[in-house]
């Protein structure tokens, strides 16, 4: 999440939500110039521009791909499905976290800015920020039947927690601290052995190290077990570098540091917009990369769903 530059809110800080009838447009998105062939380890397929025609919709903060379905998740607690095919998308429903943390009508309650998924049975877990908490739901949003405050994230800060959340092959939850947008150096992390909505699961410390100036903004999984980290750097006036980085999976285990190999540096290709969504699918034996950016709340913004073939 970024607050930077984005007219402050003077009302009374309640959330925006869904009406019924939330129908999604996608422009086709072509950078200036057109898509290079490659961008580092990815192969461009393809990329929209995402409006609707309700005011609650943007502010993406986290990304997720299960049986077909883009699922996206805003800042404000806010769920989005998406049945994609080829270049048509169509709105399967939305969903509003009213279980969770606090007042639920408070934005400042819903900083929902992770996601991650069972591929097997599509239960959710959710990182919230600004408490640094984690909740467990159902496949449709609908209910939560977990949640846990870390010990090891108490100190983690307000606007400065967890920031991206994923789910290993192997049942394991790695979280990463956001820390400070003009940080530089290694953030704090954390690798759960289990579920870590529960709060006796034991969890284990551990360091990233992103990219020179970079804070981590969302994770996913390969199928082979390695942790793509999606990273950005601020320059004014809120303008973006993305990075993504491998991490081996061999390398997350307590204590370590972990450095990640850059695989993709996007410069313009992703309009410098403010990328917090990563996600990994599998089509017909081939993985597919997905990056979905942040508008962050400003109607010049855009809310970019982009498509990369892995050839890492």
């Amino acid at each position: 999440m970024v607050l930077l530059l984005v007219p402050p809110f003077t009302g009374d800080g309640r959330r925006a939500l869904f009406d019924p009838g939330l129908r999604l447009t996608a422009t086709p998105f072509v950078p200036r110039g057109g898509w290079p062939p490659r961008i580092g380890a990815l192969e461009p397929v393809g990329a929209v521009s995402l409006s609707a025609n309700q005011r609650a919709f943007g502010g993406i903060s986290a990304l997720a791909l299960h049986k077909g379905q883009a699922i996206l998740l805003s800042d404000g607690g806010l769920v989005v499905r998406l049945r994609i095919a080829g270049d048509k998308l169509r709105t399967l429903g939305t969903a509003d976290l009213s279980d969770g943390p606090e007042t639920a009508w408070r934005k400042a309650s819903r900083d929902t800015e992770s996601l991650a998924l069972d591929p097997q049975t599509g239960r959710a877990w959710i990182g919230y920020e600004r408490i640094n908490m984690i909740w467990r739901y159902a496949p449709d949003f609908e209910h939560a039947d977990a949640a846990s405050p870390p010990p090891a994230m108490r100190d983690w800060g307000v606007n400065s927690g967890i920031e991206s959340l994923v789910r290993l092959n192997d049942g394991r939850f790695l979280a990463f601290r956001e820390g400070g947008l003009w940080q530089n150096g290694a953030r704090a992390a954390l690798l759960f052995y289990g579920d870590p909505a529960l709060y006796d699961t034991p969890a284990v410390p551990l360091r990233y190290r992103p990219p020179p100036h970079h804070s981590p903004s969302d994770a996913a999984v390969l199928p082979n077990g390695d942790v793509l980290v999606l990273n950005r750097r601020v320059h004014l006036p809120l303008r973006f570098e993305m990075t993504l980085v491998r991490i081996i999976a061999r390398s997350i285990r307590p204590g370590a540091l972990l450095r990640g190999q850059v695989v993709a540096r996007f410069g313009d290709t992703m309009g410098r917009e403010n990328a917090e969504g990563l996600a990994v699918s599998q089509e017909r034996g081939q993985t597919m990369i997905w990056l979905v950016t942040d508008d962050d709340g400003a109607f010049w913004r855009r809310t970019i769903l982009a498509k990369f073939r892995w050839r890492g």
